[in-house]
């Protein structure tokens, strides 16, 4: 039988066997819920620690992140980094950028990200660095266009996190001419299934996360 990952008495089941929020992020999660447009676009507590374990895990030095919003995926990842590790992240909404850096300087990592305010599109070129990981969590019309401009900026090894690739299970619905969010979505899927250059798969977690290796 099929688990439904997405169900709240199962998600709180996770959530109750897991490491509790830290006071910090716990802090961040409720201030975002009651003062910043569009909260759901929070990672939250469960992505948070998935993406600290990651990073536990694989140990990057250099990471870029595409889609700041409050900096709670920052900070988890952060949390992981080694004495020169450092996080590059991106944000288009000049207007949220100081209740992120607030929330930096108060956790202790301010020294360790930095907030490149704009377009992807436009820093992501001026980036003269290589990366051990690339987490993709920007609009969404944008992934394959992220996707074919951060490969040569991947270490060889290196890891690409794409979140919501399972976009509220639109991806295997017909497409309104006009979603050009699914629309981008799929074609990322797509680019990404057919690159030999890379290992990938798909971690039906939430929204859906794929999780790509540079060879």
């Amino acid at each position: 039988m099929a688990i439904n990952y997405h169900s709240n008495e199962l998600e709180q089941y996770i959530l109750d066997h897991i490491d509790p929020e830290e006071e910090i992020l716990y802090e961040l999660n409720r201030k975002t819920h009651l003062h910043i447009l569009r909260p759901r676009m929070l990672s939250g507590h469960l992505q948070g620690k998935i993406l600290r374990m990651i990073c536990t895990m694989i140990k990057p030095v250099q990471v870029l992140e595409i889609g700041t919003y409050t900096g709670y995926s920052s900070i988890c990842m952060a949390q992981t980094l080694p004495d020169n590790g450092f996080i590059d992240t991106i944000e288009i909404d000049d207007e949220i950028v100081p209740f992120t850096q607030s929330f930096f300087d108060k956790s202790g990592y301010s020294h360790k990200i930095k907030i490149h305010v704009g377009d992807a599109m436009d820093i992501i070129p001026t980036l003269n660095k290589k990366y051990d990981l690339i987490f993709m969590d920007g609009d969404k019309r944008q992934y394959p266009q992220y996707y074919k401009q951060v490969y040569d900026l991947l270490k060889p090894g290196g890891y690409i996190l794409a979140d919501n690739i399972l976009w509220d299970g639109k991806i295997i619905e017909p497409v309104d001419i006009n979603d050009t969010y699914t629309q981008g979505i799929l074609e990322f899927n797509q680019m990404v299934r057919e690159d030999n250059r890379v290992e990938k798969v798909i971690f039906p977690f939430r929204d859906g996360i794929f999780i790509i290796r540079k060879k």
